[in-house]
């Protein structure tokens, strides 16, 4: 094989810069959790995690879909006029769209977490402890939004320098940030908070939008006139632009409402089982802000990939060529599955081990141990979802999405009570079985083009 034709390929390398950023990120990111572990305690991390459904949500409302809406039309302006000045202006001009949207609705949506932040924290996440932390995180929705549609942009462009080393920035200032106020509270005796573990989650937005205005800065200047060849074209570009990401949007939030739904009844039935309700929180923080971190920690790898599988896989599909389609679904799948057994190996053998060393928790060492078998299904979902995404058929994965949602719902409504997070746990396992059935039976009718 011709290795500089191999790594000329935009897929590939993209996918490789992102993996090395995704990988590093990932890295300092565990550590960090390790540091927070030791430094807040199991609780207070439980309750930090329970504000990851809120920034979920308003994520997904305000710029998660209008970053992928953005790549796919960015991609496809790039491939319709390939080499040509006019390419590059349809391409601003869908980013410009998507951050006047984008930026639009994370000012309201900032305002109304700010003001009601107290409402949230009470009734929704059911801990007014959470409060402080989501008026602070409310600060955080306009950097984010700007410099998730500048990573459209380029991830549309298969241009993922730029994104994976806005990431790396993020991360950097996020846990550098916690880690000098963490030296100031031991200077002045005092303890280290998770709202402090937020305010450093705002560091590192605000660091990742001053990292991409300046990669913007650096862009080719396009002439003044320029965007006067698309002042007839703005009403046709905005209606394509919303046919995407208004019903993305709907399944964004939709999802971020069933994870939220899924993530506040854990604690709750937690404690119907029997535990008080400092111990539930625990359990949660141990699983999500422990465990999960390191079943995900290879979904890096998985992640990069996806992400800049859309815009291929649309750009193919738009071109009618059936036969990249099904190579790629094909690639995707033994990719997946073949990533996912190493892993799933790994965490069987040394689960245990990791939870005793890196957390000083053995509940996390079993967690780890019996989600292990969850990485292959993780990872070709993830895969497959991203190809069912650059295919048009984002209704269908929110459909699989929302029954794999309510499969592990369910469960916790009717057996963690009983039966105890064991019960939950073996409800994560059968969700992700059902999601990859569903996916791949979803793209068996272009996998057999191939």
């Amino acid at each position: 094989m011709n290795i500089s034709r191999f790594l000329k390929n935009p897929l590939i390398t993209g996918t490789l810069l992102m993996t090395a950023s995704g990988i590093a990120s990932r890295i300092i990111g565990f550590f960090y959790r390790i540091f927070l572990a030791q430094t807040i305690g199991a609780e207070a991390l439980g309750v930090y995690q329970l504000i990851a459904p809120v920034f979920a949500m308003c994520f997904a409302l305000t710029a998660s879909s209008i970053q992928t809406s953005i790549s796919k039309f960015v991609g496809d302006a790039c491939g319709k006029n390939a080499g040509t000045s006019q390419g590059e202006i349809t391409a601003r001009g869908y980013l410009l769209l998507g951050l006047v949207i984008s930026c639009t609705a994370s000012v309201i949506v900032g305002i109304f977490l700010y003001t009601q932040a107290d409402w949230i924290a009470l009734h929704f996440l059911g801990e007014l402890r959470c409060a402080p932390l989501l008026s602070l995180l409310s600060f955080s929705m306009l950097p984010c939004c700007i410099h998730a549609c500048i990573n459209g942009y380029y991830y549309g462009k298969k241009r993922a320098g730029i994104p994976s080393f806005c990431q790396l920035v993020e991360q950097l200032a996020r846990v550098g940030s916690v880690w000098l106020i963490y030296q100031y509270t031991l200077e002045k005796g005092m303890e280290l908070t998770a709202f402090h573990a937020v305010a450093g989650l705002v560091a590192g937005e605000c660091s990742g939008l001053i990292t991409s205005l300046i990669a913007m800065s650096l862009e080719k200047r396009l002439p003044g006139h320029s965007y006067h060849t698309l002042s007839g074209q703005w009403k046709t570009m905005g209606k394509l632009f919303a046919s995407m990401a208004v019903p993305l949007t709907i399944n964004r939030v939709t999802t971020a409402l069933f994870n939220s739904l899924e993530n506040l009844l854990i604690p709750q039935k937690l404690q119907a089982f029997g535990y008080s309700a400092s111990d539930a929180l625990s359990i949660f923080g141990i699983l999500t802000g422990m465990t999960m971190s390191i079943i995900l920690f290879p979904s890096v790898l998985t992640n990069s990939f996806s992400v800049l599988l859309l815009p291929t896989v649309s750009e193919a599909h738009s071109a009618h060529n059936h036969a990249q389609i099904a190579r790629t679904i094909k690639k995707a799948i033994l990719y997946g599955l073949l990533l996912g057994f190493v892993f799933t190996i790994l965490f069987l053998v040394f689960g245990d081990r990791m939870g005793e060393v890196l957390f000083h928790n053995t509940l996390a060492g079993n967690f780890i141990c019996q989600l292990s078998w969850l990485c292959p299904l993780l990872y070709v979902t993830s895969l497959l979802n991203s190809i069912l995404h650059g295919l048009g058929n984002a209704r269908q994965v929110l459909f699989v999405t929302l029954l794999a949602c309510m499969i592990r719902i369910c469960m916790i409504l009717f057996l963690v009570p009983q039966y105890g997070i064991d019960a939950y746990l073996w409800g994560m396992l059968l969700s992700y079985v059902f999601a990859a059935i569903a996916d791949i039976l979803l793209l068996m009718p272009y996998s057999r083009a191939g």
